[in-house]
């Protein structure tokens, strides 16, 4: 507990769920060690190590009532943080202290730990990327065929429709689920595999007998929750793992500052706007600002949670022969902190996809002031038709725009270019202002906005449906 003099992490006081908070926190990690250590005291016992039924009872008895007190006492005198639990158990079950971690080294309960603990962190971050993709594919529907203008370069182009660009943001993130759910069903655990991953101590325990540690391997996995263990591993489970799984998050993130940074730039041309309390101040100084302050906020996040990869890199490659000890306090940060980002940017994406705010009418206006360029080669086509010479129209159409562009940057006046060819004969056969209906540019968006849904998000849906149907609201806590 920190007081007003200490520094607090601002993702668990500021950002990040109490839930996801407290799957990192102390009561949680040690508890879990001891389950490890009942677990492999079950194993040894059902594979005829002489373990009693009333060590096992006492294990089971103090599984959660840690005296953190008493262990951090244990661990200033030892300088071992596992041991220093190891006597605190112990302490707690005197007729077990003896085959507490029998056979077993440090990774055996910090390194299956983290598996447990790292699976069960993407199951929520899995959770709400489910809401979020589920929340901004509803908002696609609802803006499928609404015209808006197209951007590439940051320069207007051929118009889209406000559901398909955010078919664009849903994307990102259905993509980042597949890929998190491959991490999901495929993570293992450490297993039981001993100081450098021989398993030389099980093996001297149970006498030489390689059958017998193959099977206590496969229980301890089974007991544990997973259905296998590494292959091989040295003294620690491959630091691969880490960086596959911060890899994903960092895609999350990526997906969700992409969103964000659209959003933010969409609100500068006040087409769209994340959601804004009556009583939110944008401004100490300037009243009337309606800051995007959520959208800022993801951006923000999500650079620290995409700076995580190249550690995780970093603490993989210089993992020197079967461990070295470099990536302990490394990944006591990294992979904590990963999670907390993460959790958080997708509260903040839940909280704006259900509340965005669109303004049809500014999204109409920005549109017509440069359709006029876009139309231009429906109104050629069109004189065309009409009969006349399609060189010496499309000179008269590039001379007309060059004119109006001047008038638009120049001038500051507006894009008089409809005008300008309404007033040439060489167009007098082609209704111009039929030819500025806006759903005739956006070609085949809001059919495709429809396809996608149908093929990629309804899946989603249905395979998450007890996910969608609880409940899932989220309140910011800034």
């Amino acid at each position: 507990m920190t007081d007003q003099f200490s520094y607090d992490n601002p993702l668990i006081v500021r950002y990040a769920s109490e839930e996801m908070s407290r799957m990192w926190g102390p009561q949680r990690k040690f508890s879990t060690w001891r389950r490890l250590w009942l677990a492999l005291a079950e194993a040894e016992a059902e594979l005829g190590l002489p373990i009693t039924p009333g060590q096992i009872a006492e294990l089971k008895a103090h599984l959660d009532d840690i005296d953190f007190a008493v262990a951090a006492e244990y661990e200033r005198k030892l300088r071992h943080d596992v041991m220093a639990h190891v006597h605190a158990y112990g302490d707690l079950c005197p007729n077990a202290r003896g085959i507490i971690h029998l056979g077993a080294t440090s990774c055996y309960v910090t390194d299956n730990t983290d598996t447990i603990l790292l699976r069960e962190a993407m199951q929520i971050i899995r959770r709400r990327l489910v809401t979020v993709i589920d929340r901004l594919a509803r908002f696609a529907a609802q803006y499928r065929d609404l015209p808006c203008l197209g951007f590439t370069h940051l320069q207007p182009a051929q118009p889209v429709t406000v559901g398909k660009r955010a078919c664009l943001w849903v994307y990102d993130f259905v993509l980042d689920l597949a890929e998190l759910e491959h991490r999901i069903d495929t993570i293992r655990c450490r297993g039981i595999k001993g100081t450098t991953g021989t398993q030389a101590s099980f093996l001297q325990l149970f006498n030489g007998d390689h059958n017998q540690v193959r099977s206590l391997e496969k229980l301890v996995c089974e007991k544990i929750g997973f259905d296998e263990a590494f292959a091989v591993t040295g003294q620690t489970y491959p630091r691969k793992l880490d960086s596959q799984i911060v890899d994903v998050l960092s895609s999350i993130a990526q997906s969700a500052h992409k969103f964000a940074t659209d959003l933010r730039i969409l609100a500068h041309r006040k087409e769209m706007e994340e959601p804004f309390e009556k009583h939110q101040i944008g401004s100490s100084a300037m009243a009337y600002k309606r800051n995007p302050m959520r959208s800022e906020r993801i951006c923000s996040l999500a650079r620290f949670a995409m700076s995580m990869p190249a550690n995780c890199a970093a603490t993989l490659a210089t993992q020197w022969f079967e461990r070295t000890l470099d990536d302990s306090a490394n990944r006591r940060l990294v992979l904590p902190q990963s999670f907390l980002a993460i959790d958080a940017i997708l509260i903040l994406c839940q909280n704006v996809t259900e509340g965005l705010v669109v303004y049809p009418k500014v999204i109409e206006r920005n549109l017509r002031a440069e359709l006029p360029f876009m139309a231009t080669e429906n109104i050629l086509m069109a004189a065309v038709e009409a009969g006349d010479d399609r060189q010496e129209l499309h000179e008269r159409i590039r001379q007309h725009s060059q004119a109006a562009a001047v008038v638009v940057k120049s001038e500051g006046g507006d894009n008089d270019l409809i005008a300008r060819l309404q007033n040439d004969p060489a167009f007098a056969a082609v209704d111009v202002n039929a030819e500025l209906e806006s759903s005739l540019y956006v070609g085949r968006a809001p059919e495709q906005v429809d396809e996608f849904i149908a093929e990629q998000i309804t899946p989603i849906r249905e395979k998450y449906a007890e996910i969608l149907a609880a409940r899932s609201d989220v309140d910011l806590r800034v």
